[in-house]
């Protein structure tokens, strides 16, 4: 951990919120999604609006499929080319998330060009495109509008085999449940935000594709797969359990963090999204005998996080932290075990 030098523009403070933390709270979200009318999907769309999978997915032909999907923020760190790079490896996230590939990306812009000015927003979107250019993703175009609050992103097209998507809605009991990066993303940032201290462990891990963790996945057959973001591993998990019919058992003390991510959450750095993230999944959640302190850590709102897996892959920091169990009369998905 170090500190943000001095004289250097702190993007944080010009929002009220951070990274994905700053998402409408889950709960909210659905009320409104299932308030609007749905036009007819057709039998070409594999996946749409009904399970809050991590991106839509049409067929073209019979052995391709095209994903589609969004993803912008407010600033979650103060160097404008890290937030660059860490909410567009972000938002090709969704697309791994679903087993595709990424082929062309647009960005997603809003600016304060009287206060933050051009120069630091070109820094934003150098570190942007840096991270497409690694993804193998072709960066053409975007839109942008003057916005008294900082926000980048981008909407990214990918493909993927058909019979070897990833959806959220396929888990099945007895698999183990893998999560490919570590937690505590979200406390260090509420930390960074507060203190102006820096995490490099969280920097690295928020710019790491999940690309590897994806393609492991699909070698291994895997059919099951999110991505952990917003609304934390509990609130995604649960989304989760919920869309394939089951429930799951997380194993907390095998659970890994990023360092110093359990000292800041017990000073108090913890996001309201955090804490609205625990709040929302706590009437499908049993969780007796784990300290609020772990729950809100299995519930901390990630930027950029890693997959969460059903099933076992041969990849390096993979780590098993559960398993898919039956669905329970009671109506609980997720149980915490310490």
């Amino acid at each position: 951990m170090s500190h943000q030098g001095a004289g250097r523009v702190r993007l944080t403070e010009y929002a009220a919120g951070g990274g994905c933390a700053c998402k409408i709270p889950p709960g909210e979200l659905e009320t409104l999604v299932a308030g609007l009318p749905v036009a007819a999907a057709g039998p070409d769309v594999l996946v749409g609006t009904e399970t809050g999978d991590d991106g839509g997915v049409v067929l073209v032909r019979p052995d391709l499929a095209v994903i589609a999907t969004a993803d912008f923020f407010t600033p979650v760190v103060d160097d404008p080319y890290d937030f660059g790079r860490v909410a567009a490896t972000n938002a090709l996230s969704d697309i791994y998330a679903m087993g595709g590939t990424p082929v062309m990306a647009i960005n997603l812009v809003g600016w304060p060009r009287g206060t933050l000015g051009t120069d630091v927003l070109a820094e934003v979107l150098r570190g942007g495109a840096e991270v497409a250019a690694l993804a193998g993703c072709p960066l053409v175009g975007g839109h942008s509008i003057d916005d008294p609050e900082p926000k980048y992103g981008l909407a990214v097209t990918g493909t993927a085999d058909p019979a070897r998507l990833l959806r959220n809605d396929a888990a099945t009991a007895g698999l183990p449940l893998t999560l490919t990066k570590p937690l505590g993303i979200g406390v260090l940032n509420t930390w960074h935000k507060r203190t102006g201290e820096r995490s490099a462990e969280a920097i690295t891990a928020m710019t790491e594709l999940n690309a590897a963790a994806a393609a492991a996945a699909t070698d291994a057959g895997l059919a099951a797969a999110t991505d952990i973001t917003g609304f934390g591993l509990l609130g995604h998990l649960h989304k989760m359990m919920r869309a394939s019919g089951v429930s799951a058992r997380i194993d907390a003390g095998s659970v890994p963090y990023l360092p110093g991510a359990r000292d800041v959450a017990s000073d108090g750095h913890v996001s309201g999204g955090t804490r609205r993230n625990l709040d929302w999944v706590s009437p499908s959640l049993d969780a007796d005998g784990v300290g609020e302190l772990d729950l809100l850590l299995l519930a901390d709102a990630q930027t950029s996080g890693g997959l969460l897996l059903v099933g076992e892959v041969d990849l390096p920091g993979a780590v098993v932290v559960g398993e898919v169990l039956p669905p329970r009369a009671d109506g609980v998905t997720v149980q915490v075990r310490p």
